[in-house]
């Protein structure tokens, strides 16, 4: 362990005594694509999870500021025990283990799959008939764009003319202006069954209370069908048609106030946007981040992209496909 890993360490035992959990047993959790760490703390019959953001990233007073406000309107997130802002740490509540992912991984997945995303969808109709907090960040056309412009990372090592990023953002700049025109939400950005747990004792009221939150810093003003393309067109796992064709009428059917065709327009834009960042950032953590092990998904992630440029709305950018990468569900990383 070096200096700084022994400074780290000298403060996170610090604030974890601080917070009266000294004498915990801590057990390292599987982490996520940034570079927080998480720990459960373990003292007799009670836990608590460690959240480890090190600098520069501090996400920590962005997760607490937004797991205060979606404890406020009721929803599953975990409450905050203990923080420590400036260094990095939180002390937060303890969820279990029993994601979304794991129990879809697992027997009885077959039983639970249709019930899980009826929760979860049902979950997005509450939060999307409330307005979104005023302060938040707009996840508007420009900042989607940049996020779009990742993809072009993965392109690097190609060789292609200097008039492909001109290109690529003529063909995106007016479907996003149209994803970006509607109504915007309170959107987690990053909603989908790794980030979602199953709390069935917490059956007391509307399904969706069923369902807790976590990896939500980024969360953003921003349209309604980003998350719930999030959802249905995961990164991680295979989701029938059929399943992702019922939560979209699900969501509809609860959601009178909303035009249709512009919502499943907005959907496809949003689902392909969403991935060609996600490719650009698979390619970044294997090539700079040493994590190869996100390309194995890139396959599902393009057969998404496939189905979203196959929507009228998207021609634009479906005509830049076929001409730079007309080669596509097969792709991956060398």
């Amino acid at each position: 362990m070096n200096d700084p890993d022994r400074e780290r360490d000298r403060h996170c035992r610090a604030f974890v005594s601080d917070a009266g959990w000294g004498d915990a047993a801590r057990t390292a959790l599987a982490g996520d694509a940034s570079a927080r760490r998480y720990a459960r703390l373990t003292r007799g019959d009670e836990t608590a999870v460690l959240m480890d953001d090190p600098p520069p990233a501090h996400a920590v007073a962005a997760f607490v500021r937004i797991a205060r406000l979606l404890r406020g309107m009721g929803y599953a997130a975990p409450a905050v025990l203990a923080v420590d802002e400036g260094q990095g740490f939180a002390l937060l509540e303890d969820l279990g283990d029993d994601s979304f992912s794991a129990l879809l991984a697992g027997p009885v997945a077959a039983a639970l799959e249709g019930t899980l995303y009826e929760a979860a969808t049902d979950l997005l109709i509450d939060l999307h008939r409330r307005p979104a907090p005023s302060d938040l960040r707009r996840y508007d056309a420009d900042w989607m764009l940049d996020d779009a412009k990742l993809f072009l990372e993965s392109l690097a090592n190609e060789a292609a003319s200097a008039s492909m990023a001109v290109e690529f953002e003529a063909a995106w700049r007016g479907p996003l202006e149209e994803a970006a025109a509607g109504r915007h939400v309170l959107c987690l950005r990053d909603y989908h069954a790794g980030n979602l747990m199953w709390l069935p004792v917490r059956n007391d009221g509307d399904n969706w209370h069923r369902v807790g939150l976590l990896d939500f810093q980024d969360a953003r003003s921003g349209p309604a069908a980003y998350d719930l393309v999030s959802l249905l067109q995961d990164a991680r796992r295979d989701l029938a048609a059929e399943l992702e064709a019922a939560m979209i009428a699900r969501y509809l059917q609860a959601s009178p106030d909303l035009d249709d065709d512009a919502f499943r327009a907005a959907y496809a834009i949003l689902g392909a946007q969403r991935a060609v960042r996600i490719i650009g950032v698979f390619h970044r953590l294997a090539r700079r981040d040493g994590k190869p092990g996100y390309l194995a998904h890139l396959p599902r992630v393009w057969g998404h992209l496939d189905v979203d440029l196959a929507h009228p709305v998207l021609a634009p950018v479906r005509a830049w496909f076929d001409r730079w990468c007309p080669v596509r569900t097969e792709r991956v990383a060398p």
